[in-house]
């Protein structure tokens, strides 16, 4: 069997934005929770069983407490927020397994469900549906694979090498290093894609990296420079590292059987007529892309 974890927030933002506005009876702005019903049914006409969908109900998680700028709910449009809770119980109510994360991210909960599900002899193969650099860490050969399910690029392991340069558990010395704007910590001063690749395709963590550039023997422009700032900012790398580490402890299922989708509930009857009756509003009504 295949494994199908799909990216709850990532899905409703991108459709939040790719689709004009739409209110159901009631007068709650739905066309998102539409567009990302429609998609995920559309991965149930083209054969996937077993799915389940992160999402982060909360937005702020754990990692808030640990450095001040990451990500919020601030700026996020209320229409767009408002819509959580109703994309839950739609997708719950269609028949789906939906995880709504509150101390932890939805990133933590695809993680965790990769690794578990990758445990059982009877799944071929994971699929991770979700663009995020984070996940990338998940990857294992093609055993766990990372799906862009708008570009349909496919990414196995040699795939995320191809990517970033470095292999997947490399990932969150990646982003220490890099930073990451999405989730709010920006990495370390003149630590760019290219130097970080070079150094940590040879090195692998942080802990590994030698105090004396001289050591690297990587082809780095400014390597003295790199290896002060290292040493400098050495423990707020290991906080950024921390920040994109994501957790594999969290226990979301007993077992892989219980992903399956075996149709919707009577719940969803009501439901999907509320949505499909919402009104679309046309010429500039609706969210704006960005």
């Amino acid at each position: 069997m295949d494994v199908y974890l799909v990216d709850g927030t990532y899905e409703l933002f991108r459709h939040y934005y790719a689709l004009p506005s739409a209110r159901d009876k009631y007068g709650r702005e739905v066309a998102a929770v539409r567009g990302v019903l429609a998609s995920v049914m559309g991965m149930v006409n083209d054969s996937a069983k077993h799915i389940a969908i992160a999402t982060d109900h909360v937005i702020e998680s754990f990692r808030n407490q640990l450095w001040p700028g990451y990500k919020t709910s601030e700026g996020v449009e209320p229409e767009l927020l408002a819509q959580f809770p109703i994309l839950e119980e739609v997708l719950s109510a269609a028949g789906f397994v939906v995880w709504a994360m509150v101390e932890f991210e939805a990133d933590d909960a695809l993680a965790a469900a990769a690794v578990a599900a990758a445990q059982d002899e009877r799944v071929n193969q994971v699929i991770i549906c979700t663009p995020d650099k984070d996940l990338a860490q998940c990857v294992r050969g093609r055993r766990i694979v990372q799906r862009n399910r708008r570009t349909n690029i496919t990414l196995d392991e040699a795939g995320i090498v191809q990517k970033f340069g470095v292999l997947p558990p490399s990932i969150p010395d990646y982003l220490a290093l890099v930073g990451d704007a999405a989730d709010g910590y920006p990495g370390l001063p003149g630590w760019g894609a290219k130097s970080s690749a070079a150094v940590l395709a040879k090195f692998a963590r942080l802990e590994s990296i030698p105090a004396d550039y001289r050591e690297w023997q990587v082809k780095v422009s400014n390597a003295g420079t790199l290896a002060e700032t290292l040493c400098r900012e050495w423990d707020r790398a290991l906080l950024f590292r921390k920040l994109a580490t994501l957790r594999t402890d969290i226990a979301l299922f007993e077992d892989v059987g219980q992903l399956l989708w075996e149709g919707p509930t009577p719940a969803f009857a009501a439901l999907s007529a509320n949505l499909k009756a919402a009104q679309t509003k046309v010429n500039g009504n609706g969210p704006t892309g960005h």
